[in-house]
């Protein structure tokens, strides 16, 4: 009978998987949210960050303060429909003035507990280095200046800038890490800043 033929029968909708943002794109904002508290500026609850291929992402910040000569945020990754480890998981930054001596702009970027290192070569970062990717690494750079031009025009920016995940370690025993040579916590990856759900 045509009632029982599959064609008939109007397409079930598919449900619009929701993206989310890599755990770089939230040390981005997490920094901006730091140098707002560092500078003593209003500190909005969702800061603008830029994404590498263009356009611009709201991220909310979870908290922010400021802590003695330093500030300080937390983002929660939202990886959207994709099930990451990292899903749910505290990413944040502080940020000092740097007070080395040199008059050139400079930010001093490492990475606090729960934030990997690498201790094996073949990696798009050195050993030694903390295991933040080299997008990610021109993501903070970049959302760092858009907060510091905005209130500091013409000053040379010279920042130290310290990325931090409080589960980071736990995290890390889910991930490659371990057999990548990483240890101490999780890397901040991200190449477009987006988390595009393929998992489902």
């Amino acid at each position: 009978a045509p009632e029982d033929d599959e064609t008939l029968r109007p397409p079930r909708p598919r449900k619009e998987l929701r993206q989310g943002f890599a755990t770089g794109a939230a040390a981005a904002a997490a920094a901006q949210g730091a140098l707002y508290e560092l500078l003593r500026r209003p500190c909005p609850e969702r800061v603008e960050v830029t994404l590498p291929g263009g356009g611009s992402l709201s991220i909310p910040l979870n908290r922010h303060g400021r802590h003695g000569a330093r500030g300080e945020a937390v983002v929660v990754k939202d990886a959207g429909d994709d099930p990451d480890v990292t899903n749910g998981a505290e990413i944040g930054a502080r940020v000092w003035h740097l007070e080395a001596p040199g008059t050139g702009e400079d930010i001093v970027l490492s990475g606090g507990e729960g934030v990997g290192r690498v201790t094996k070569p073949g990696l798009p970062v050195p050993v030694g280095e903390p295991a933040i990717n080299p997008v990610p690494r021109r993501m903070i750079r970049r959302a760092l200046r858009q907060v510091w031009d905005a209130f500091c025009p013409g000053e040379p920016l010279r920042l130290r800038v310290e990325i931090f995940v409080p589960r980071g370690e736990e995290l890390a025993r889910h991930t490659l890490n371990p057999r990548l040579g990483i240890v101490g916590g999780i890397s901040i990856l991200g190449t477009t800043g987006l988390v595009k759900p393929f998992s489902h």
